[in-house]
């Protein structure tokens, strides 16, 4: 009977360390499912810095280089005192890879994105993690014409996933003393490429130790073969490049008259076309608006010494063409998929891509993608523009834009075609014609596929 009672007493205290362990489990299990809840409300709240601002985490490149981050930041954050922009910089080398890279993957929390050319807008769009901007456009009334058509240039199946804030555009930069010296008149901003060819023929000069250049070509590629797309009616995406064919004919007979230098001469040297410049001995020369800063810079610092006395022109045209139809590079701001804050991003890029973005822009010597009398005002009134200067102040004043590689999702495999057609009509090695028909070939393949 004793060993019965005492079995009984056994299992009853076995029952009750049971329940109890139940009991136990089921509080930790609580606690744990309590804390995870908390754990993913306050992961899907917007970020907090120290002040209790909302934080939007923008990617750039080149802080340190760069005149235009902050007063755009002063700017917004003056407007919103609730918000903080975070910059992050990726670098400039393999920006697009890099951030192309923390898109996809788990750990990215950017708000904000800037997007550095088309070839990596498209990777990004193709990767399906860049958000449509197409309903915030829609709901703040935004003029897409104010970007003079760039805008329908990036749409991917009719939908917008950038917004441009910087647009540098080709013009033609001139050294004032060549023209001076040679008693000639400076461009106008109206040239047509025929008026063009025979200005630079009527400044080079061949005297061996004194060569003066009527015009000069960086080796890249966009500054031959652009020049044919200002009509309008061709792409360098579109698989048929016969509409290349005067151009590079052109600049071929410049270069064995001497009106130019040798490409492949300056391919071998690695000259860049900014030393080419500076050395003063180059009328003309087509390139980005880019180089403004760089030239005022130079010049105010005293590293340029021989192409002081400088202005702009509108880009040549062909007949028929407006004047001030030109090439475009543009820089993007873009909403991530996964952003934090969207609707706080969109309120950022509206911002920085509007006029009043513009002018903060245009206040530091940056070309804006906006681009109205006030705005080239602002630029062409910052130290070191060349002054009381109308065709260069008005050279900021452009008609039509076209990007020099339109959106389409086998860019950088036609990138590396017209480069190797390029590098093979200019060095001699390959005919216009031969050069065009590996064009047409290879890339049509491409298009095919």
């Amino acid at each position: 009977m004793k060993k019965r009672t005492l079995s009984l007493a056994l299992a009853c205290a076995m029952v009750m360390t049971s329940l109890a362990g139940c009991a136990g489990a089921a509080k930790d299990a609580t606690k744990a499912s309590s804390e995870s809840s908390a754990a993913e409300t306050k992961a899907s709240e917007p970020a907090k810095s120290a002040e209790g601002k909302t934080t939007l985490k923008w990617s750039v490149w080149d802080i340190s280089k760069t005149t235009y981050y902050q007063p755009l930041i002063d700017a917004f954050e003056k407007s919103h005192p609730d918000v903080k922009i975070e910059m992050v910089d990726l670098g400039s080398t393999d920006y697009q890879t890099v951030l192309a890279t923390e898109l996809t993957g788990s750990g990215s929390n950017f708000d904000v994105v800037t997007v550095k050319d088309v070839p990596g807008y498209m990777t990004l769009v193709n990767k399906g993690v860049l958000e449509p901007l197409d309903s915030y456009i829609q709901s703040s009334g935004v003029d897409l014409t104010q970007y003079k058509g760039l805008t329908d240039q990036i749409k991917v199946e009719d939908k917008l996933y950038e917004l441009p804030f910087r647009n540098d555009f080709w013009v033609m930069f001139y050294n004032k003393d060549i023209f001076d010296k040679a008693g000639v008149a400076y461009p106008t901003n109206d040239m047509t490429f025929e008026q063009y060819d025979a200005l630079a023929r009527s400044l080079a000069v061949d005297t061996p130790g004194q060569e003066v250049y009527g015009a000069h070509y960086h080796t890249w590629r966009s500054a031959v073969q652009l020049f044919g797309i200002l009509d309008g009616k061709n792409t360098i995406v579109d698989g048929k490049y016969e509409f290349l064919k005067p151009y590079y004919e052109m600049v071929l007979k410049e270069q064995e008259d001497g009106v130019t230098q040798d490409y492949a001469t300056l391919k071998t040297s690695g000259l860049h076309y900014s030393g080419a410049f500076a050395q003063g001995n180059v009328a003309m020369m087509n390139m980005g608006t880019w180089f403004i800063s760089t030239i005022m810079d130079k010049i105010r610092t005293g590293e340029y010494t021989d192409c002081t006395n400088w202005g702009i022109a509108k880009y040549p045209h062909a007949e028929g063409v407006e004047p001030g139809s030109t090439l475009a590079t543009i820089t993007s701001l873009a909403i991530p998929s996964n952003a934090p804050n969207k609707d706080l991003a969109w309120e950022f890029i509206n911002f920085v891509s509007s006029k009043d973005g513009a002018e903060i822009l245009a206040s530091t010597g940056t070309i804006p993608a906006v681009m109205n009398k006030a705005v080239s005002d602002l630029v062409s009134g910052t130290d070191g523009f060349p002054k009381d200067d109308k065709t260069s102040a008005d050279a900021l004043n452009t008609s039509k834009l076209y990007l020099e590689m339109p959106v389409n999702k086998k860019s950088s495999e036609i990138e590396t075609v017209l480069n190797e057609a390029h590098d093979a009509i200019m060095t001699g090695s390959m005919s216009v014609d031969d050069g065009i028909a590996q064009m047409n070939e290879k890339i049509g393949a491409i298009l095919a596929k």
